[in-house]
């Protein structure tokens, strides 16, 4: 199945925001995890070791379907990146999955 990225970053200086609705994004992201979609998520890190942003990789039939999932995520819901992007990708490494 193909793979598909969310890139979000998040506003300058308003870790709050991340942090008010980190519980239920992380609820959202177990879903996916139980659901066997999710392949890798993270936040992104500054050189100050703060969480800047998000980098998730899913499994979706489509550009379409990923879109659709990442819009249920509250981070996208409740305005937590100024800006995203929603990209497939294909894992090279590491080798054999």
């Amino acid at each position: 199945m193909p793979l598909f990225a969310l890139i979000g970053h998040d506003h300058p200086l308003e870790l709050k925001r991340r942090q008010s609705h980190q519980a239920a994004h992380r609820e959202h992201m177990a879903k996916l995890d139980a659901g066997s979609r999710l392949r890798y998520g993270g936040p992104l890190m500054n050189e100050q070791e703060e969480m800047v942003g998000s980098l998730i990789i899913l499994e979706a039939n489509n550009l379409d379907e990923a879109k659709i999932i990442y819009a249920e995520d509250p981070y996208i819901i409740h305005n937590v990146f100024e800006r995203y992007e929603v990209i497939e990708t294909k894992q090279i490494f590491p080798r054999g999955n």
